[in-house]
């Protein structure tokens, strides 16, 4: 069974997934969470604390997307960024990456007798 964290742990999560985490220090967030400054340096090495703290900044950055993409979108229009409208049809799936292959094959399809032909040719 998976280790449950504690509601102090999920209080530190909820700073440190932030930017500049939150403004607070380890020794503000300890006291938040009635806990001592080595305690969140603990946790933070805690493989369990460390998922749950990983997938919090997943859904802040999720969160932040539509602010990202008009951002983006102000950029690609009113200052003329081609790399910024490149990213938003990137994103959209309006722009992708092609290769193309070209081959050489006469067109025809050798039948069983002529690959079987050339495969004891290669042998020999």
């Amino acid at each position: 069974m998976a280790k449950r964290l504690t509601p102090e742990q999920y209080i530190a999560i909820g700073y440190l997934a932030q930017p500049q985490q939150g403004g607070k220090t380890h020794a503000e967030i300890a006291k938040e969470c009635g806990v001592s400054e080595r305690t969140i340096y603990n946790w933070k090495n805690d493989p369990a604390f460390e998922r749950e703290l990983i997938a919090q900044m997943r859904r802040n950055v999720r969160d932040m997307i539509p602010a990202v993409n008009k951002a983006m979108y102000d950029t690609a229009i009113k200052e003329g960024n081609a790399a910024a409208a490149k990213l938003l049809y990137q994103q959209v799936g309006l722009l992708t990456d092609k290769v193309e292959v070209e081959t050489k094959a006469s067109g025809e399809t050798p039948d069983l007798d002529e690959l079987k032909r050339m495969v004891a040719e290669i042998d020999e």
